[in-house]
């Protein structure tokens, strides 16, 4: 399920953050907290994201195929989180600023396996702007 519609899949604005018009976030709509929680679960398989759909992320971004390593086809919600490979939950991120996206999310998968927060909220958090909620969860900004 897509957070958002999509209302370009073109000329998208390679920034910090994701072009919200681009790619608004998304997620698999069975994937509930008990299932996210659960220890059968496992997102190794789910995370890999197909060549064509990096690369149709990539000509939405006017950037070229394999377009090196500056920069990686990361999933907006985290698919330990709930989030999809669907093209909307996908953007071109700037290392180093997925490491410390990584630590945030791992924060929140406590947060919401500790006190069976509500899966939405957090998906929304994230995907919304995930500086902002970095800055909530632990009280000072992200370094990026």
């Amino acid at each position: 399920m897509r957070l958002r519609s999509r209302v370009r899949t073109s000329g998208c604005v390679l920034g910090s953050r994701p072009d919200r018009r681009c790619s608004p976030g998304a997620y698999y709509a069975g994937l509930t907290t008990a299932l996210l929680c659960s220890p059968s679960l496992h997102t190794i398989g789910i995370q890999d994201v197909p060549e064509s759909e990096t690369h149709a992320v990539e000509a939405e971004y006017g950037l070229a195929p394999r377009h090196g390593r500056s920069l990686e086809i990361d999933h907006i919600i985290s698919v330990d989180l709930g989030g999809s490979n669907d093209i909307a939950n996908l953007f071109p991120e700037k290392a180093p600023g997925d490491y410390v996206k990584d630590e945030l999310v791992e924060r929140v998968l406590e947060l919401v396996f500790d006190v069976a927060a509500n899966c939405l909220v957090a998906q929304v958090g994230v995907a919304g702007n995930w500086q902002a909620l970095y800055k909530r969860v632990f009280g000072i900004a992200p370094s990026l």
